[in-house]
């Protein structure tokens, strides 16, 4: 029967893609679907009802009776709202007809990091800080856009979040569909710009002159900068851990730079990267060389994990945006004679839905981060000023639009008379950059070194797996030290731990957008899924579930323990065992099927998993996480890898796949399970049916009914080989060819027998 329902699986697989990916289309809602989410006094104090939606992007008034108070939106309708998940975190905002935001809900969100591990309480009780903002200022380009508080563990999330909002009230008040008192962009209409970037102006000048006259600027920070700066921030437990160092060292020397600027782009990338740029850029569209050096990284960790560069936000006309590593391009150096060597260089083009303006002021904030806790961190914000010298600028008339708009024109890079080498030229430009998943795996080449030779080692133990299972002592000893270095090296400090997770992932992004550089971010989980890939053809899913998993290696390991210390051992009866099969492949298809409706929950769900909290936090969590986790240990430590054979969804997920393999390499006798039952009776997972054959779905691949297979003294097939040969052995030997005397044979202990036939001390094999 459980056959059966796997084969099954595969049906109910293709059945969950269609429906899901049905349900995923519907799922995307607009400010109609959200309206209903919230009160409208929650969102504009004193409002008792809301009017019809209106306009594109969508908007609603708000009333108090007859009188109107505001209007309602979606922020992710106005501007960017992407964070770690990759999809929109919606908010609705309620903004006065002044330009005051009054109010905000979150009404949708599939940030994991909000989902799990910080409540969702700290998050709404930092974004409300906006509220009161008024946003009138900022849209006029005569205030600074309000900035939200950072809460330690989702800085990406906060900063999105605060981002959109700010943003996307900007935007409204500028369309001039409400208009502040004293907004100089009431009715839609821009204050005049007639600058831009003169293209025709391009030569090659040195590091000293681009930073003297303000080409490139510069925001140097020392250990006492920072550590002053956070004494007179007021957060105390931050003061008290300062920055390791003299005080005069470098914290940070931070440099930017428009490289769109022909003479700006040519000086810093040389002819060759500044046409491969040319020709990647859309018309208007800008890019900036960031470059640092010090002890502080201004591009950080967060964009390996979530493809954001949290350090660093570029901020003009009170609007701002966050760089992805789809934006980045990693440079090797400066081209500039007399530049520095530079630690970090990085080329960032602005998303074009920004709209930057390169003839107007700009700002790189740098955001400095302190730990104070285990999990608590400290900022700061740092602001790198930036305004492009005249000398690049020339004044033109504006052109206006079919709806009498004045569009401003922006610099073009790219010149006509060398359209055909800036084309060629761009072709090749990803070609010469490295990827950033190369730069991940140079920088983590001992980790990759130190689990390939791990892989490398279990392939050889797979091979020549009869050679071992021959020596019970020296296999155990192996068995038990490759699991400890899993579990400790692989699991608790490299943090490879894979979950159902990535299944879940791997098949959202099938849907959604496969990109490969996705995955290979992550070197050593890649490393692994490719070994679990190559390792079903061979063995199905026991290698990584015998093997390599490090919570899986942790029960085993703590059973052994149990079980020197006389810890009483629990065996099911066979029929309820195989009945209790099904439910990790119920868990993993219902995980499956939510996950094309929400990966996030589906996420969240998949806490059915102990990984996260015993292996990748070590136990370092919220208590009902660690309780949870102490459970499922508990009891294996009477029912041996008890997680493995009922509730893990991983193990289901590649039980599946795992039927394909191409090879059979666990040996059999002819009598396993008829009459015999003693490999059926010491697996320590169950997984060998009393009829005699292996349950590969549910075999781990311990290999401990090989030992039994060829071990003479315990597998009863064997012993009877060995009897027989000891007979054979012994009836040659030159004591049984003499007539003289009595006959003597010897026993397998050792022991002469006089006076004995051979029958009776060998009686017949039945």
């Amino acid at each position: 029967m459980l056959r059966k329902f796997i084969n099954f699986s595969f049906g109910i697989v293709v059945i969950l893609l269609t429906f899901g990916w049905t349900i995923q289309v519907q799922a995307a809602g607009g400010l109609n679907d959200f309206l209903g989410k919230a009160e409208p006094g929650a969102l504009v104090p004193g409002a008792n009802h809301l009017g019809p939606v209106q306009g594109d992007p969508p908007i609603a008034p708000i009333y108090k009776d007859d009188q109107l108070l505001g209007f309602v939106y979606l922020n992710s309708d106005f501007a960017n709202a992407t964070g770690y998940s990759g999809k929109p975190i919606k908010v609705l905002v309620g903004i006065d007809p002044n330009g005051v935001l009054t109010g905000l809900k979150l009404v949708e969100h599939k940030e994991p990091i909000v989902l799990i591990g910080i409540p969702e309480k700290r998050i709404l009780e930092a974004l409300n800080k906006l509220v009161g903002a008024d946003i009138g200022p900022v849209a006029r380009g005569t205030a600074r856009a309000p900035q939200v508080d950072i809460v330690s563990g989702a800085t990406v999330t906060m900063l999105v979040m605060g981002d959109s909002i700010v943003r996307s009230a900007t935007k409204l008040i500028r369309s001039g569909r409400i208009a502040p008192q004293g907004s100089a962009t009431a009715g839609g209409q821009p204050a005049p710009v007639t600058k831009i970037v003169d293209a025709g102006k391009s030569e090659i000048r040195d590091w000293q002159s681009l930073l003297g006259d303000g080409s490139v600027h510069r925001l140097h920070l020392s250990v006492d900068d920072v550590n002053k700066a956070y004494e007179k921030s007021g957060n105390t437990a931050a003061a008290a851990r300062p920055e390791p160092g003299d005080p005069d060292d470098t914290f940070i020397d931070l440099y930017v730079a428009d490289a769109a600027v022909p003479t700006v782009g040519r000086s810093l990338l040389g002819d060759d990267g500044y046409n491969r740029l040319a020709g990647r850029l859309k018309p208007g569209q800008q890019a900036l060389v960031v470059a640092g050096v010090g002890s502080y990284s201004f591009k950080g960790s967060a964009y390996v994990r979530g493809g954001i560069f949290d350090r660093i936000e570029l901020v003009q006309d009170g609007n701002s945006t966050r760089f992805r590593d789809r934006d980045h391009m990693r440079l090797g150096n400066i081209a500039a004679e007399g530049a520095p060597d530079f630690p970090e260089i990085g080329l960032f083009t602005v998303p074009a839905e920004f709209a930057f303006d390169p003839t107007q002021p700009w700002l790189l904030q740098l955001l400095v981060q302190r730990a104070i806790a285990a999990r608590d961190k400290a900022f700061l914000r740092f602001d790198l000023e930036y305004a492009l010298p005249e000398t690049y600028m020339k004044r033109e008339p504006q052109v206006p639009t079919a709806r009498g708009q004045p569009v401003v024109p922006r610099a073009r890079v790219s010149a006509s008379s060398q359209a055909g080498g800036v084309n060629e030229a761009a072709a090749s430009f990803g070609n010469d950059e490295e990827p950033l998943w190369m730069r991940i795996w140079r920088g983590d080449l001992v980790k990759i070194g130190i689990t390939v030779a791990a892989l490398g080692v279990l392939t050889l133990i797979f091979f020549f797996q009869n050679f071992l299972v021959r020596r019970p002592v020296l296999y155990t000893w192996v068995r038990r030290v490759y699991l400890l270095f899993i579990l400790v090296w692989l699991g608790w400090y490299a943090n490879a731990q894979l979950s159902v997770v990535n299944v879940l992932t791997f098949a959202n992004s099938l849907l959604t957008g496969f990109n490969w550089e996705y995955f290979l971010s992550a070197p050593l989980i890649f490393l692994l899924w490719a070994s679990i890939t190559a390792g079903l053809l061979f063995w199905g899913r026991g290698p990584f579930c015998g093997w390599l998993c490090p919570f899986g290696a942790l029960q085993e390991l703590l059973n052994n323990i149990a079980q020197a210390f006389k810890v009483p051992q629990f065996r099911l009866p066979w029929g309820l065992h195989e009945r209790l099969w099904p439910i990790k492949y119920i868990i993993f298809l219902g995980l499956f099927g939510l996950s094309l409706y929400s990966t996030a929950l589906a996420e969240q769900l998949a806490e059915v998993e102990p990984f996260k909290t015993s292996i990748v936090l070590k136990f370092a969590r919220e208590w009902p996480f660690v309780v949870y986790a102490l459970t499922v240990l508990a009891a294996g430590l009477f029912v041996e890898r008890f997680f493995c054979r009922y509730m893990c969804p991983l193990g289901a997920a590649l039980a599946i796949p795992g039927r394909i393999r191409m090879f059979e390499w666990l040996r059999r006798w002819q009598e396993c399970g008829s009459p015999c039952q003693r490999c059926a009776n010491e697996c320590p997972v169950q997984a060998i049916h009393p009829e005699g054959h292996i349950n590969v779905n549910e075999c781990i691949y311990c290999m401990h009914c090989q030992e039994l297979y060829f071990d003479d003294h315990r597998c009863p097939h064997m012993v009877q080989v060995r009897l027989k040969r000891e007979k054979r052995e012994a009836l040659s030997s030159p004591s049984m060819r003499t007539d003289k005397g009595p006959k003597t044979l010897i026993t397998a202990g050792g022991r002469p027998v006089e006076g004995s036939s051979p029958d009776a001390i060998f009686p017949p094999i039945t």
